[in-house]
């Protein structure tokens, strides 16, 4: 017998879903094609110059080869798996050779401090003509950016001044601005604020000569209403929407934000609980919306050149970016040429242990093979293991060769659309 069916009309229902849909998509498009870095180095305005990261990575380099010079060493270290020491260790190691910096931002704010208008201007001219000379010697890292200084502490002048002598030398000496350029924008108090610095940034592109949209911001969370606004909701939406279309990441500030909340000097950590509110809320905001979020920094820095020293400052910041990767945060900040040395191989300590297993199981499923170790992975889990693999390549800890084999995986499977 078949099933009486009713004549309802449920086509405009249809199409209320196919428009809810779009609507959605359109507000999180899923996560941006290209390489996220892991970190990015903050140096202050008047100490950079085309050297810069160059001289942090020899620096770097010096205090792995004196202080961690074989895996036993990076095991006790940085609280590395002993099965993966001496892998991790080679991994830093030519990672400090290849590409001891991927991200650097030249400060104007906080590094900086206030100074006599001639100096910042001389500043902010020469620090574009010494990005100039990194890219054309081939030190420049991928990602280079400034931060200027904060509206919220009245610098609106200066800070729009900075940037557009900065941005007028950049572009006199290239035809093109660094592909990964991004300008940074300090404690933000209100998502107004936002949108004038991003209009401000439609006019300089134009009296640039630069294409629409090629100035990208990012907003740093260091102030209670950059998480929550003065409704009680989180902040976040309503900053990507005074952004125009120009935001590309969010990162947080440790220490403002921890002492805007009162707290005290010794409780100004980067894994302090008041800080994982703060992340988890941005988080769950920007999942999905293309907005990448970076951790902060930590203060930590070796007081002498002391294997013991060094070695306890290198504890600490590992300790805060194993916290960071543990909650989802791949990029954080980094202030020292220890901090490269620590970041990488925490990082690479952090990732290698999982790949026998990652690439088993993702072997298993792109086969449709048994279960790998007793796991049947929902497609949830097949994607997250892809991500890890792609994390694994492009965060240096293995060579895309070596999973591309051992996983079964091909290029594009791997790398959709060259993404990292």
């Amino acid at each position: 017998m078949s099933a009486r069916r009713p004549e309802v009309d449920l086509s405009d229902l249809l199409e209320r879903v196919g428009e809810g849909a779009a609507r959605h998509r359109e507000r999180r498009p899923g996560e941006p094609g290209g390489r996220q870095p892991l970190h990015t180095l903050y140096v202050p305005a008047d100490r950079f110059d085309e050297r810069t990261t160059s001289e942090f990575g020899a620096e770097a380099l010096r205090l792995l080869g004196r202080h961690a010079a074989d895996g036993a060493a990076i095991a006790l270290a940085f609280e590395v798996d002993a099965r993966v020491a001496e892998p991790t260790r080679a991994r830093v190691e030519a990672k400090l050779r290849r590409e001891p910096v991927e991200d650097v931002r030249i400060d104007f704010e906080d590094g900086y401090g206030v100074r006599p208008d001639e100096d910042e201007d001389r500043d902010a001219e020469r620090t574009a003509a010494a990005v100039l000379a990194s890219r054309r010697d081939g030190s420049l890292p991928p990602f280079v950016g400034v931060r200027v200084k904060s509206f919220a502490d009245g610098g609106e002048a200066r800070s729009l001044r900075t940037l557009a002598r900065f941005l007028g030398t950049l572009t006199d000496g290239a035809a093109a601005l660094p592909e990964g350029f991004a300008v940074t924008f300090p404690k933000v108090v209100t998502s107004e604020h936002v949108a004038i610095f991003a209009e401000a940034l439609g006019r300089l592109e134009s009296g640039l000569g630069l294409g629409e949209g090629t100035l990208r911001m990012e907003v740093q969370v260091e102030t209670p209403p950059s998480v929550l606004d003065d409704e009680g909701t989180v902040a976040a939406p309503r900053i990507v929407e005074a952004a125009g279309g120009r935001l590309a990441g969010m990162h947080f500030g440790v220490f403002d934000y921890t002492a805007s909340l009162g707290l005290m000097p010794w409780e100004q950590r980067l894994d302090h609980p008041a800080n994982d509110f703060a992340r988890f809320a941005i988080q769950v905001a920007l999942a999905g919306t293309g907005v990448r979020v970076s951790d902060g920094s930590t203060n930590v820095v070796p007081a002498s050149d002391e294997t013991r020293d060094v070695r306890a400052a290198w504890r600490v910041h590992a300790s805060h970016v194993r916290h960071s990767l543990e909650s989802g945060f791949v990029q954080g900040w980094d202030l020292h040429p220890s901090h490269l040395v620590s970041r990488y191989a925490t990082v690479y300590g952090w990732l290698l242990p999982h790949l026998d297993d990652a690439v088993t199981r993702v072997r298993a499923w792109r086969e449709r093979s048994a279960a790998a170790e007793g796991v049947l992975d929902e497609p949830a889990t097949v994607s997250s293991l892809l991500r890890y693999l792609r994390f694994v390549v492009s965060s240096g800890a293995a060579e895309q060769a070596e999973v591309l084999e051992r996983s079964g995986l091909t290029r594009d499977e791997l790398v959709p659309g060259r993404a990292g």
